[in-house]
């Protein structure tokens, strides 16, 4: 009989959640193959089997929480398929056996042991000397708990039992566990629904976030006018050549390196009192899926050309919606770009994705009048950006200077693609 464990899933993820079996009692299955699908804190994962057999047994059903190396089903190598083990018959004929001997084995009364009635008053046993000094300090014998082993009250019980009666116990009192609060009752219809592991762990890491981090907001705006016209005289020649589009993502992620090149403690986090600046550009994308948000990491940003960035960014998309994301899309990040705008979002006050100590948040486009620098008026598309900073490392200047600078790099995009 060999047993089915969760395995090592990655530094960060210790436990999950046994989302759906793939397998049944009974089945058989080959090493290697799939037989439960696990759902952790960041992406749903496989455990394959490690060897070849019969499923005999299932320990953890759906929807249980489990953790690394805790055994979640059996398997018999020796087994044929839709039988039980060998094992299994063997331990169910000896319970037999043993229920058996038990029912036909006489039930023996327990004799009670009888104290000798000597030095005894109302059933208690107490010396003498005890007797009287319990009159002494008005102490009831049958309130007094004694130390010796065949239950005789002695002289040091009672003086115990009044030095206890009249100090009051200096022992702290053990707290009681606080009860959950009552679930909220109500008149009218509602549907509860659990949250899934992922759900609570971002509600837990957004909330850690906020009570960790001096957390802070600037705000700028763009004039998107130079990249709409760019993309609309390159897109349909992009599309031939690269068989991806000519999205604002790519446009907003050359920026956002360029900008970290020069202001580099926003691509930084905090490890105790030391601070580590990443001299890497790894991207991080947020994109909403029907589980919650998933942040893929574009791994080394700032070497990539514009359609390697949009063709990083379609890939990781299409994968988190198919919840087929790996541990690794979604691991080290250096800086998040989160775009609400497509959702239709003005403004937002994006969240830092932890430990990371910057995000850049995107909205809508929206035509507006724009007074020009002639003062002439134009309608114009315009964008609200928004760079949340964790203010223990960054300051306002920087952070301001750093969105400054994106903006600069976007109403000019010859820039990025000048500076690569």
């Amino acid at each position: 009989m060999q047993e089915i464990k969760i395995p090592e899933l990655a530094e960060s993820i210790t436990e999950g959640t046994i989302a759906e079996w793939l397998v049944k009692k009974g089945q058989k299955i080959e090493k290697g193959d799939p037989v439960v699908e696990l759902e952790t804190d960041k992406v749903n994962v496989e455990v394959n089997a490690e060897i070849s057999g019969v499923i005999t047994e299932i320990l953890q059903e759906e929807g249980n929480d489990v953790a690394v190396g805790d055994v979640i089903a059996k398997v018999d190598e020796n087994a044929s398929e839709g039988s039980a083990s060998t094992g299994e018959q063997k331990e169910e004929v000896k319970e037999e056996k043993q229920e058996a001997k038990q029912e036909a084995k006489p039930q023996e009364e327990t004799k009670k042991v009888e104290q000798p009635a000597s030095e005894s008053n109302g059933g208690i046993i107490a010396s003498p000397a005890a007797r009287k000094r319990a009159r002494e300090l008005g102490i009831d014998l049958s309130e007094i708990a004694a130390r010796d082993p065949l239950g005789r009250v002695r002289p040091d019980d009672v003086e115990a039992a009044a030095q206890a009666k009249q100090e009051p116990s200096k022992a702290p009192k053990e707290e009681k566990p606080k009860a959950e609060p009552a679930k909220q009752q109500f008149d009218k219809p509602v549907e509860r629904i659990k949250m899934t592991r992922r759900r609570q762990t971002i509600a837990k890491n957004l909330v850690n976030v906020q009570q960790e981090a001096a957390m802070l907001t600037t705000f700028n705006e763009v004039d998107m006018s130079a990249i709409m016209e760019l993309r609309r005289q390159r897109k349909d020649k992009f599309l031939q050549k690269h068989g991806v589009k000519l999205g604002f993502m790519s446009f907003f992620t050359k920026a956002v390196v360029g900008a970290l090149k020069e202001f580099p403690l926003l691509n930084a986090e905090i490890q105790g009192n030391e601070l580590v600046v990443k001299k890497f550009y790894d991207i991080g994308i947020a994109v909403s899926t029907d589980e919650g948000l998933v942040v893929p990491v574009v791994r080394d940003a700032d070497r990539l050309t514009f359609a390697g960035i949009e063709k990083a960014i379609v890939d990781l998309g299409q994968k988190a919606r198919e919840n087929k994301l790996g541990l690794k899309d979604l691991q080290g990040g250096s800086f998040t770009i989160t775009n609400g705008g497509t959702f239709g979002s003005m403004m937002s006050t994006p969240i830092l994705n932890a430990p990371q100590v910057g995000i850049l948040g995107m909205h809508n486009i929206v035509k507006r009048a724009v007074v020009m620098p002639d003062d002439s008026i134009e309608v114009r598309p315009m964008m609200y950006l928004a760079v949340s900073y964790d203010h223990r490392i960054v300051d306002g200047k920087e952070a301001v200077s750093f969105l400054v600078r994106i903006k600069e790099m976007l109403e000019d995009p010859e820039t990025l693609l000048l500076e690569g």
